[in-house]
């Protein structure tokens, strides 16, 4: 395929956003995020619990019931659509069978025994790997994310549990299959830099949306309680003007008229527009 035609592979490519995948798989996603929150110490990096990690993953899932927990037994590799409705494969995976487990007790066996590798890189490395293999049927994905922040959390980077690497591979899907395959193109002695790369900006990038947030809710403490009630009511209501709100909190509307100006100062809303059609969003 030529560069351009990737471009518009990757760009038609799907990751389904948590938000809209229904209710079992959603269950099933934070009830693995919450035990791997609360239980990262006790959690062994074997290939038994991580399929126990998959298997309560989708075991709210009815269509899932046949083949969670365990491995593939078809082969899973990656496919996109084309606008012209043709099919191509992003990467191809491991086949299924001996070839899958094989690669997974190997992948097992380098990460409990390397002890030289800086804990973020064998993280990015563990993750690729497992992406590529994909072992399971389906949920690969959000395995390789979970297993991520498991990792992660056992290296003693506790904030990365207070921020959704989930969301964030989801809002850079383009980014994601592009470093994926760039890589996994020149299987089995690939150059992995592409995908380190991507992975620790990823983690910078959700790093810094978190310390963001830190200041703001540190900025918000300060706030007198007129202050408080607006921006809590244009949370609520993005694109509001200032008389919706001087009229719904029955604040004199020539105090809210001064109060929004110390807000956007302090880089808690932002202003759209002017004149008559002036609104507030929060940052």
């Amino acid at each position: 395929m030529s560069d351009e035609e990737v471009e518009v592979l990757l760009r038609n490519i799907d990751i389904t956003n948590i938000a809209d995948r229904d209710s079992q798989e959603v269950v099933g996603y934070f009830e693995t995020l919450e035990l791997i929150a609360g239980s990262y110490a006790e959690i062994e990096i074997t290939e038994s619990s991580i399929k126990n990690l998959h298997n309560i993953l989708l075991k709210y899932s009815e269509k899932d019931q046949w083949h969670k927990g365990d491995y593939k037994q078809q082969s899973n590799a990656v496919e996109a659509k084309l606008p012209d409705g043709t099919t191509h494969v992003i990467f191809e995976t491991t086949a299924p069978g001996l070839a899958t487990e094989e690669a997974m007790k190997h992948l097992i066996e380098w990460y409990n025994n390397d002890h030289e590798t800086h804990p973020l890189v064998k993280n990015a490395l563990f993750t690729y790997d497992f992406v590529s293999i994909h072992p399971f049927r389906d949920g690969n994905g959000r395995m390789s994310r979970l297993l991520s922040t498991l990792l992660l959390l056992q290296h003693g980077y506790k904030w990365i549990q207070y921020v959704s690497l989930e969301h964030e591979i989801e809002s850079r899907k383009t980014e994601y299959y592009s470093a994926l395959r760039g890589c996994q193109a020149q299987r089995p002695y690939e150059d992995v830099t592409k995908w380190v790369l991507f992975f620790f900006d990823a983690l910078t990038h959700v790093q810094k949306l978190l310390m963001e947030k830190l200041e703001k809710q540190g900025g918000e403490a300060e706030l007198a309680p007129r202050e408080k009630s607006i921006l809590t009511f244009m949370e609520n209501h993005p694109g509001c003007k200032s008389g919706d709100i001087a009229k719904r909190l029955g604040i004199p509307s020539p105090t809210v008229k001064r109060i929004l100006p110390d807000l956007i100062k302090k880089n808690l809303i932002e202003k759209h527009g002017s004149g008559p059609g002036t609104n507030y969003t929060v940052k």
